[in-house]
C-alpha cells in the first residue's frame, strides 16, 4: 500500500523502471513486510503438511524476519540523525529483544520465559509503530522547535539545533518509549494473572506403587525411589506415609 498510494503517479518505479532515490523507504518498508508474509506463509503451509520438525522451521524463519527488519532498520536509507532516527534506534533494540528470543525459542520451544518475552517485545513493536506514526507526522504533537518538512516527495520531522530543541526532542522520545515499555510490563502481567485465575493449572499426583502395580515389601502403597524422583523433578504432590488398610473379606 505505500508503494502505490504515496507516490504521486501511485506507482512504486520511475519512468525508466527505476527505483527512484525518494521512495527506497518505501522499497524498505514494504521488504519487511514481505519477510513477516513469508513467515505467516511458511508456517500455515508446515502446520497443513504437517512436516516434521515444523516447529523449529517456523521459529527459524521468523527468526529470518526479525533479522530482515533489524537490518533495514539499521541500513535505513532515511536520515538517522534527526528525532526520526531516534526513534529508529529505540525500535531496533525491541527488534534485537525479538531476534533472540525467536532464536532461543528454536532450542527451548516449550520455553513460557522465552515465548512471555516474544510476545510482549511484538506487543511493544506494535505499539511504538502506531506511537511513531502519530508523533512524527501530526503536526500538533511534534516537540517545540521541530516542524515537518517537505523533502524529496514526502514530509520528516525537523528540528532546529540551536537552542537544543534537538536534544529535547530525542529525550521525549526516549521518555515516551519508557513510558510505553512500562505500560506494556503492566499488560504483560495484569493479562497472565488474569490467565491464571481463569485456567488454574491441574494438579499433579505421584503415583502410590511402582511401577510392576506391587506395594513395597514392608507394606507400603509406594515406592521410596518414585517418591525421590518425583521431589527431585517436581512433579507435583507428594502425599505422606499411608499403610495399605487390611479389608477382611465375607
Amino acid at each position: 500500500m505505500e508503494l502505490v498510494v504515496g507516490p504521486a503517479r501511485h506507482q512504486p518505479f520511475d519512468r525508466d523502471g527505476t527505483v527512484p532515490a525518494n521512495h527506497l523507504h518505501n522499497f524498505e518498508h514494504a521488504s519487511i513486510s514481505l519477510a513477516l508474509l513469508v513467515y505467516a506463509a511458511a508456517a500455515i503451509h508446515l502446520d497443513r503438511a504437517r512436516a516434521p520438525c515444523r516447529d523449529a522451521v517456523s521459529q527459524l524463519a521468523a527468526a529470518a524476519a526479525f533479522a530482515q527488519e533489524l537490518m533495514l532498520f539499521h541500513l535505513h536509507s532515511a536520515d538517522h540523525a534527526g528525532v526520526e532516527g531516534q526513534y529508529h534506534l529505540l525500535l531496533q533494540g525491541v527488534a534485537a529483544v525479538t531476534l533472540a528470543a525467536t532464536a532461543l525459542g528454536v532450542a527451548a520451544p516449550r520455553s513460557f520465559a522465552v515465548s512471555l518475552v516474544r510476545s510482549a517485545s511484538l506487543v511493544l513493536q506494535g505499539v511504538w509503530f502506531v506511537a511513531m506514526g502519530v508523533a512524527l507526522w501530526t503536526p500538533a504533537l511534534l516537540p517545540r522547535g521541530c516542524v515537518l518538512s517537505h523533502e524529496d516527495g514526502h514530509y520528516v520531522a525537523r528540528c532546529r539545533e540551536e537552542g537544543g530543541a534537538l536534544a529535547r526532542a530525542k529525550a521525549l522520545v526516549n521518555l515516551q518509549f519508557s513510558w510505553y515499555l512500562s505500560a506494556t510490563v503492566v499488560l504483560v502481567v495484569v493479562l497472565y494473572l488474569r490467565m491464571c485465575s481463569l485456567y488454574k493449572e491441574e494438579p499433579q499426583y505421584v503415583p502410590l506403587v511402582d511401577g510392576n502395580g506391587h506395594g513395597d515389601d514392608d507394606g507400603d502403597g509406594y515406592d521410596d525411589n518414585d517418591v525421590e524422583a518425583a521431589a527431585k523433578g517436581g512433579a507435583g504432590c507428594v502425599f505422606g506415609e499411608s499403610r495399605a488398610m487390611d479389608v477382611s473379606r465375607p
